[in-house]
């Protein structure tokens, strides 16, 4: 699976749990910050890890590897790290 699949599944999962409206803002890339572009909450991070167990299963264990993450890292985290990370994963 290649980074643009897994991008355009990221990007899936995100508007399935944040509405189409994100995209008025431009499309989702490998630059957009979950927070500052995004602008999703907690509880929509909870509801994407778990559309990416679902879809990825058992091998992209996101919570996992958010939770060594500082507060810092994971406010500036970006959709291009998370699907680096999923990535590095199925592969």
């Amino acid at each position: 699976m290649n980074r643009d699949d897994i991008l355009q599944t990221v990007e899936r999962l995100v508007l399935e749990i944040a509405g189409d409206e994100l995209l008025l803002a431009g499309p989702i890339t490998m630059d957009t910050s979950f927070n500052g572009d995004l602008e999703l909450e907690s509880i929509e991070f909870v509801a994407l890890a778990e559309k990416l167990q679902e879809h990825y299963g058992q091998s992209v264990d996101f919570v996992g590897w958010i939770s060594k993450k500082e507060l810092d890292q994971i406010i500036s985290l970006t959709v291009g790290e998370l699907v680096e990370f999923i990535a590095t994963c199925r592969s």
